[in-house]
């Protein structure tokens, strides 16, 4: 993988972990049966692969006896993200991906939401639950995700709506008949693929929760799956392989590609009039 800003302190973590390892000494495997993990992934993280994570680290330090130096290391040069803290890990290998499949059952992908999309979501936090420069840090961060699209054929991205996306109105019928015009018009490009699951489709083929997929060219698979407020990154191949299955069956349930970009059109001018 190329590093994005956000990934410099990869390497460097990497680097020291192992130099740190091989001191004791450990193999990867042996230091990965310690702290609960897979030695492969103890070399994933050493090659600058995956992202270091705060509660590893801690537990690294633990076995290593390295007096949270490596702890330290996270919080200050890997955990700086502006996404929120169950969403980081993601968004840092959203950026690397080949891929992107995604399921969303009840709101528009956040690197397809428009900008009056996003703050309309956050409105209830910007007047409850966050302090009004984390909100716009939060909402400048999801806009930026549509860089993601700037590059004309990579990541792949292809996302199943549930049909309740379309009928949930954020921010009044006149921003969401925008939000799903922008859609649209991204469809007609041919930059993404969009299908959308009917309130017709079979019940087993829905998903209670928003999940996506991601392939990479020099790593394995991984699948995030999101609540309210909590999110989680799965790598370990038989649960991907479980998301891969049901996101699966979601598409086959879903309309065609054609069929729901009219829908989509259709549902976009009735919030027009």
């Amino acid at each position: 993988m190329s590093f994005s800003q956000g990934k410099v302190g990869w390497p460097f973590f990497g680097s020291e972990l192992k130099r740190q390892r091989e001191a004791v000494p450990l193999t990867q495997q042996q230091l990965g049966e310690r702290v609960y993990v897979s030695g492969t992934y103890v070399g994933q993280i050493e090659s600058a692969i995956r992202k270091p994570q705060l509660d590893l680290a801690q537990r690294f330090d633990a076995e290593l006896g390295t007096d949270g130096l490596l702890t330290r290391m996270c919080r200050e040069l890997i955990d700086s993200s502006p996404h929120a803290p169950y969403f980081a890990d993601a968004a840092a290998l959203e950026v690397e991906a080949a891929t992107i499949s995604e399921y969303a059952p009840t709101l528009i992908p956040g690197v397809l939401q428009t900008e009056e999309y996003v703050r309309a979501l956050m409105a209830p936090s910007a007047a409850l639950l966050l302090d009004s420069a984390l909100v716009e840090t939060r909402i400048r961060a999801r806009t930026d995700r549509a860089a993601l699209l700037d590059d004309p054929t990579r990541p792949v991205l292809w996302a199943v709506l549930h049909e309740t996306v379309l009928q949930v109105a954020v921010g009044g019928p006149a921003l969401m008949g925008r939000q799903l015009s922008h859609l649209a018009s991204l469809v007609r490009s041919e930059r993404i693929l969009v299908q959308v699951l009917p309130f017709s489709a079979n019940a087993h083929a829905a998903s209670g929760s928003m999940f996506a997929l991601m392939t990479f060219e020099e790593a394995p698979p991984v699948a995030y799956s999101e609540g309210q407020y909590s999110g989680q990154l799965l790598d370990t191949p038989a649960m991907v392989a479980k998301y891969q299955l049901s996101y699966d069956l979601i598409r086959a349930a879903a309309l065609s590609p054609e069929a729901s970009l009219s829908l989509i059109e259709s549902v976009a001018e009735d919030y027009k009039q």
